[in-house]
């Protein structure tokens, strides 16, 4: 406790000379190349006092998490377009995070004097009215002592309160902005979508190469050599011995095409979302508690989405968990279709931690939705997927 009210009375005093430093620097910066633009100097020097602005809200971002535990998430560093200084300077000018933190370092000196301001009339004047008061003696000196002690003893709320102003401004213009943030998520999600579908795309040629087209080859062998053994008039019994196993290979490979058609989208979700889980909780190990409640059936892809998930967390369940039994939940109502996955194993469970979560959350993304995990040690492990409806 007192370590924070030091930090937020070190954070007061030292905040408005850094914010009046940038501030002046900041200003000076763009008057000086905006005279200069006509030059080719000009916008070199804007370029400069943008990505000085930057580096200032770096510092600014870094003190104010250092000494008042207030965490800005710094905003994603913008990709130049083009390689080069050239393509530096256009980078730096048309980056919004690089302006936004130009006008934080204007504004920062009006915030930065509220909590200086109170953390001088807190302590400093409350110090000085209980240690040497300024008028009067007897009741009068008696007055301004206690005044001095209601100073101090109100300091702290006051700083604090002086500080709300200047963290929102911090937060408001050094964070991420919302429509960049939102910008990037798309875009991480839509190369993990493209990345997903090539995986995909590459595990099903795999298995038709490896598994059906293998069978198919073989079938084609041995319905060539019942030719030949005809045409030979072979005995009967060598000739349907061929027949026999060109029929296995015919039904290993249309049990092996049906597989991969499941992978790619199991036919029982024709049936509707209910019926799909109801089968893949009928097949699990495990004994599975299934609640399905659905305001209205949801898209194709969603169903997909929900199904492949409710999978995996059953297949991590069975294999990482030990649990006993499993409950899935899957809601669909105000907007939000949810998906929960509950065991009553070890728990423990991460995302990250190479139990396929990761995964399953990147998929989740790509349609805006969202995956958490509450997996405590000894359990139970509830993982939710929350998708919009």
């Amino acid at each position: 406790m007192v370590r924070a009210l030091l930090y937020a009375f070190v954070y007061a005093v030292a905040g408005f000379p850094l914010a009046v430093t940038g501030a002046v620097l900041v200003l000076a910066g763009l008057l000086l190349g905006g005279v200069l633009s006509v030059t080719a100097l000009g916008p070199w020097l804007l370029a400069l006092t943008v990505r000085g602005a930057l580096g200032l809200g770096a510092v600014q971002r870094r003190l104010a998490r250092v000494l008042l535990d207030v965490r800005v998430e710094a905003p994603a560093r913008r990709a130049r377009a083009e390689p080069g200084a050239f393509g530096w300077r256009r980078a730096v000018l048309g980056d919004r995070a690089g302006w936004r933190a130009v006008g934080c370092a204007l504004a920062a000196p009006l915030t930065a004097a509220l909590p200086l301001a109170a953390a001088l009339a807190g302590y400093v004047y409350g110090a000085l009215f209980v240690l040497g008061p300024l008028v009067g003696a007897g009741e009068a000196r008696l007055v301004t002592a206690l005044a001095g002690l209601a100073l101090l003893a109100a300091a702290p709320w006051l700083v604090r309160r002086s500080l709300a102003p200047h963290r929102a401004l911090l937060a408001a213009l050094l964070a991420e902005d919302p429509a960049d943030r939102r910008i990037r998520a798309l875009e991480e999600t839509r190369a993990q979508a493209v990345e997903d579908a090539a995986a995909t795309l590459r595990r099903i040629e795999r298995d038709l190469h490896d598994g059906t087209q293998a069978r198919l080859v073989g079938l084609g062998m041995h319905l060539t050599l019942v030719r030949e053994l005809i045409t030979a008039g072979a005995d009967e019994e060598r000739l349907l011995g061929v027949v026999d196993t060109a029929r296995a290979n015919a039904t290993q490979a249309v049990a092996e095409l049906r597989a991969v058609v499941k992978g790619i989208h199991p036919p029982v979700l024709d049936q509707g979302l209910d019926a799909a889980l109801a089968t893949l909780a009928a097949d699990a190990p495990l004994p599975v508690t299934l609640t399905v409640e659905l305001a209205r059936r949801p898209s194709p892809a969603l169903e997909s989405l929900v199904y492949f998930c409710a999978a995996e967390l059953l297949a991590n369940a069975v294999k990482h968990s030990g649990a006993s039994a499993v409950t899935v939940d899957v809601r669909g109502t105000d907007g939000e279709l949810s998906l929960a996955v509950t065991d009553d194993g070890r728990g423990g469970a991460a995302p990250g931690a190479g139990s396929g979560l990761t995964g399953l959350g990147n998929r989740a993304r790509t349609v805006d939705g969202a995956l958490t995990c509450d997996s405590p040690p000894g359990g139970p492990t509830v993982v939710t997927v929350s998708v919009p409806y």
